[in-house]
């Protein structure tokens, strides 16, 4: 779906440097875009625990568009800020383990929900990592997905101070810091994606990052 385009301001130049550096190395091969139909009929996720950001008729449709391997998979409530603390090295410890896939869902100050779903769990890297199954989401207020565009691989990049998802001249799709309170958001050319919160730059109320096993 094609939206307005926003004008950003700069990201601080520690992220921007880290594109600049990084997206030489470690691009994973990806898979051509996935296009298959989306089913008619929602199948119910299985959720060990409720959400405190999504109700379950976000959930349920968000369960619509994730890839067909991890359809009917349990939904475990990995990390959420409101247990684990507004931490992303708690983040990182709190996926140790698992292989992903995992669902990172945001609420912001604003009371907008947004977020990614990530085709492995999320790390520290010294590149960009994750497959064209990688899609960011917004509700603003009905759900729009933005799914790989095959322009490029900058799927996920995880620093001690940051976590970034889609990028291009610059920018990332989503970005948030390193104490999970402060985020941004920007069109990027890997997800040709809408700025995904009321505003470019934002505060974090809740995060939670749901691991689909099956």
């Amino acid at each position: 779906m094609k939206g307005l385009r926003w004008r950003y301001t700069r990201l601080p130049s520690r992220v921007e440097d880290a594109v600049s550096v990084d997206e030489g190395e470690e691009e994973e091969t990806a898979p051509a875009p996935f296009s298959a139909p989306v089913p008619e009929d929602p199948v119910e996720p299985q959720l060990a625990e409720a959400s405190q950001v999504l109700g379950t008729s976000e959930m349920r449709q968000l369960s619509l568009h994730l890839p067909p391997r991890v359809t009917g998979h349990s939904w475990s409530l990995a990390f959420c800020t409101s247990r684990n603390g507004f931490s992303l090295r708690s983040l990182y410890r709190q996926m140790e383990g698992h292989s992903g896939p995992v669902l990172l869902v945001l609420r912001d100050q604003d009371g907008q929900m947004f977020g990614a779903f990530s085709s492995s769990a999320l790390r520290l890297s010294k590149g960009f990592y994750g497959t064209g199954e990688t899609f960011l989401f917004s509700f603003s207020p009905q759900l729009k997905v933005f799914k790989w565009t095959g322009r490029n691989s900058f799927f996920v990049k995880g620093d001690l101070d940051s976590l970034m998802m889609g990028s291009g001249s610059g920018q990332f799709g989503l970005w948030l810091d390193g104490d999970l309170y402060h985020g941004g958001s920007h069109p990027c050319a890997t997800f040709n994606n809408e700025v995904l919160a009321r505003r470019e730059q934002f505060c974090i109320k809740e995060l939670e990052a749901w691991v689909l096993s099956g």
